[in-house]
């Protein structure tokens, strides 16, 4: 029973991670119909703030967390002003092309400033104990990563279906010229839409440290499960990109309690299973 508890905990917190980081991407893909392949670099990016602030600079958690998802976000938002939005009008090669190189220049850069040590986030006190839940004590760190999980879910449906923002990005997608015509904003819906995903994205590795460690090469050696996560999601779903994420990150958590020896190996199974079974993703549409 313990081990059941400890599987379905870490897989739980695991599968936030996913999701949170995906999430931006999801939306990029299946909405902006952008394929942005440098998106776990945001991730990175977000996870090297706020160790810099945390360790080196001396701010407290909460400031320095906020400080860093706020500056991945500003950051998403100045590339996708400046360069990325210059592509969007361009084939799924030149999309990829550029954001792989994109990615290696993240990589590279991190590999300068940084060196080739992972990147450590200090946790207070707090967050470095555990709690009591009845008969059972659960790392503080693994509740903030579900609830903060639960609470970019949440928060991120309701800004899609519920709020005027949602539906001028709806409006953008389906036809931007229409959109233009009746006074959408169209770029800044654009520019906020990536800024949001690459803020998320920058969330998810800071809330991910301790399970995907930060080390320069972190964009390339995860973006394949964030991708993962998208596809069995269904592009554009939300909803889709959470189940996967915990479904995934279960799967992939108990297969290195009970069977590490084989890797990411049923993962991949998994994986293929699902699609093979829902081609479009768990919540996709054709």
């Amino acid at each position: 029973m313990t081990l059941f508890a400890n599987i379905l905990i870490d897989g739980l917190s695991y599968g936030m991670v996913l999701f949170v980081i995906a999430v931006g991407l999801s939306v990029t893909l299946g909405l902006m119909r952008f394929i942005n392949l440098a998106h776990g670099a945001f991730a990175m990016t977000g996870g090297y703030l706020a160790a810099w602030l945390i360790r080196v600079q001396g701010i407290a958690f909460i400031p320095g967390v906020l400080l860093a998802v706020l500056a991945t976000g500003l950051l998403g938002a100045v590339l996708e002003v400046l360069v990325l939005r210059r592509l969007y009008r361009r084939s799924e090669l030149e999309q990829v092309l550029f954001t792989i190189g994109l990615t290696f220049l993240f990589v590279a850069s991190a590999n300068l400033l940084f060196g080739p040590e992972v990147q450590l986030i200090p946790l207070p006190p707090w967050l470095a104990g555990t709690v009591e839940i009845g008969m059972r004590t659960l790392p503080a760190q693994r509740l903030l990563v579900i609830g903060a999980g639960m609470t970019v879910l949440a928060g991120s449906m309701l800004l899609l279906s519920r709020t005027r923002f949602g539906i001028w990005l709806r409006a953008t997608v389906d036809n931007t010229g229409a959109a233009a015509s009746l006074g959408i904003p169209v770029q800044l819906v654009y520019a906020l839409t990536f800024a949001a995903g690459a803020a998320l994205a920058g969330l998810g590795g800071i809330l991910g440290a301790e399970l995907m460690p930060l080390e320069p090469y972190y964009p390339v050696k995860y973006l394949v499960l964030v991708l993962v996560v998208v596809a069995v999601g269904g592009m554009g779903s939300i909803a889709g990109s959470a189940a996967a994420a915990l479904v995934l990150g279960t799967i992939e958590t108990a297969s290195k309690y009970l069977a590490s020896e084989y890797g990411s190996l049923f993962f991949f199974v998994a994986m293929a299973l699902l699609l093979a079974w829902r081609p479009h993703g768990l919540l996709g549409r054709r």
